[in-house]
């Protein structure tokens, strides 16, 4: 089993940043496709960014130009630098882990609890 660990939520104002951080268990980054989500109570989960095995990232429009992700395969550890920060960013943010590439689908094996964002205007 994996294990996925997000932290890094919080409320900040329209134009703010947050670092959200994946502590994922093992050499996950050697063997899985890694990505963050992101869901709204009564909507579809939504498909932010995800990580492939060589680092190629992949971004939703909406965040493309705001957010990046990135990795640390020393520390086992997956990140999500959001910038200028929008109202509609607000979400419980997830990271998920699967030895198949979904891209940006939510169909991925391995979750964690979440963190949320709250972006205020």
């Amino acid at each position: 089993q994996v294990l996925l660990v997000e932290s890094g939520g919080g409320s900040v104002q329209s134009g703010g940043s947050l670092r959200l951080s994946c502590a994922a268990s093992g050499d996950i980054y050697s063997r899985y496709y890694m990505g963050w989500f992101r869901q709204v109570p009564g909507k579809e989960r939504e498909g932010i960014a995800t990580m492939e095995r060589d680092g190629t990232p992949n971004y939703a429009y909406s965040v493309k130009g705001r957010f990046t992700i990135s990795q640390d395969n020393a520390k086992n550890m997956l990140y999500l630098q959001m910038n200028s920060l929008k109202p509609e960013d607000t979400a419980m943010y997830y990271c998920a882990a699967d030895r198949v590439n979904y891209w940006l689908l939510p169909l991925y094996r391995y979750w964690g609890q979440g963190t949320q964002v709250t972006v205020s205007s």
